[in-house]
């Protein structure tokens, strides 16, 4: 290290965790201000203590195009622990099922012919839809930002059939909306991505999920990381304030008055986290007003332990059939390859949970097996060994219509300042892939800064000060 300066990250969730651990790789100074008592943020175990187990606190799925986030699992010594199965499965009322390809031509097949009851004349007009969807990602028509996703489904001449085996269902999935108050342009925006990706990967995006629990996937690595590099990570450190002074970063005020001094900082928290912490960057009122026009979409996951199995097919499946309770089942058996010591565990997610994230736990459980009981023969007679309901009023920020153009970038008028989070602007919507790629963004920017001491730096300094 024979950078003086002192690089401070707030924040210790994924874009935070990762951040810290590219700054420390460049061998920087690296402290690390969590306000909470563990790192992970919105991705991190959850002790079941009765049952002495850690499940997660929520279900994630992992893209072949998360380029950042693959980095980022490298980097801290765990890409071996995410899978990408051959196939998921499509699951309707009764227990009827249907293949779904994850990758190659299964996975391509699958954007027209999933619906068991799609008729031939249904398969051509999806595949003539699916078309024109591809050609408006790359091409977007210019109201395509004023529009719901619902909207541009049945402008494109979209199937119902389709729809309701695939589209609707994808679309909740990436934004945590429902198709008919999300906005079509982050759908297609996350859809050119990953076309763009395919040509360049010369293969399609496909879905895997981690293969352990979360704390280690993100959180046991990255503390590695920190003990090699001698990162501090703080604790219960709750900052309220980053100082600027002449057009530079000096500090971050914690709560009780204590400053941690700085000389660069990273700012990675939500956006429903970020007032206050830039009123003295000259431009904290545009930021500050679009993290609360960004808002927040609620988030309900559920750990059951049954009895006895489901009867899943896939370590995937997803609920179809519009019931909006349930977006989809984890057969953690299968994706794990954990024993069934305390009952076999299922993880339930439930995105865009307007309805449900105020109900008594127990009112979700109950509604979640009566809807279980309907999709799985094998749950009639199933009984809840134990369950743990996981709230999060504020999963994501809200990608409904109305909010494209708002998300800030990572730099900022001050150049030892920038921005990350899966909020800021990036390729992606509301993902573990944007948290990842707006820590790298917000890292370069720093890394490009001019070396401690240099004339270059110092009239930096000068000119940030006037502005």
């Amino acid at each position: 290290m024979n950078d003086p300066r002192r690089y401070v990250v707030i924040g210790g969730g994924l874009a935070g965790l990762a951040a810290a651990v590219w700054l420390a790789e460049a061998g920087k100074q690296v402290t690390l201000l969590e306000r909470r008592g563990r790192l992970g943020g919105r991705t991190h175990s959850l002790e079941v203590a009765p049952l002495r187990d850690v499940p997660d606190n929520g279900q994630h799925v992992i893209a072949s195009g998360y380029e950042h986030l693959f980095r980022y699992l490298t980097s801290v010594g765990t890409r071996q622990y995410v899978s990408f199965p051959q196939q998921g499965v499509l699951r309707w009322p009764g227990g009827r099922t249907a293949v779904m390809g994850t990758t190659g031509l299964p996975a391509l097949r699958a954007l027209v012919g999933a619906h068991p009851d799609a008729s031939t004349a249904d398969r051509l007009r999806a595949a003539a839809a699916t078309m024109r969807m591809g050609w408006q990602c790359l091409r977007q028509p210019r109201d395509l930002a004023d529009l719901t996703t619902d909207q541009w489904f049945r402008r494109l001449g979209m199937p119902d059939t389709a729809r309701e085996a695939l589209w609707d269902w994808l679309a909740l999935g990436i934004a945590a909306e429902p198709v008919r108050q999300e906005s079509a342009k982050v759908f297609a925006d996350v859809l050119a991505t990953g076309i763009r990706l395919g040509v360049k990967r010369m293969r399609p995006v496909s879905i895997g999920y981690p293969t352990t629990d979360l704390d280690t996937l993100f959180v046991s690595g990255a503390q590695r990381v920190f003990d090699r590099h001698g990162v501090q990570v703080r604790h219960r450190a709750v900052a309220r304030r980053i100082r600027i002074a002449d057009g530079a970063v000096t500090g971050v005020e914690l709560a009780g008055g204590e400053v941690e001094p700085a000389d660069a900082v990273v700012c990675a928290v939500p956006n429903s986290y970020i007032g206050g912490l830039l009123d003295e960057l000259p431009e904290h009122d545009q930021i500050y007003s679009a993290a609360d026009k960004l808002g927040y979409t609620p988030i309900v996951s559920t750990n059951l332990y049954l009895d006895r199995p489901l009867g899943t097919k896939a370590a995937m499946e997803a609920l179809i059939g519009g019931t909006g309770v349930i977006d989809e089942v984890f057969d953690r058996q299968r994706m794990h390859g954990r024993g069934t010591l305390n009952g076999w565990l299922y993880c339930l997610t439930t995105s865009g949970a307007y309805a449900q994230i105020h109900k008594p736990h127990q009112a979700v459980v109950d509604e979640q097996m009566a809807l279980l009981r309907s999709y799985y023969p094998e749950a009639a007679e199933a009984k809840v060994l134990h369950a743990q309901v996981v709230p999060m009023p504020r999963a994501t920020f809200s990608q409904v219509v109305g909010t494209d153009g708002l998300r800030p970038g990572q730099a900022t008028s001050v150049p030892t300042l920038v921005l990350a989070g899966d909020w800021t602007r990036t390729d992606w919507s509301a993902t573990m892939e944007s948290a990842a790629q707006s820590a790298a963004k917000a890292v370069d920017l720093l890394l490009a800064l001019p070396a401690a001491g240099s004339d270059h730096s110092r009239s930096t300094r000068t000119a940030g000060s006037r502005k």
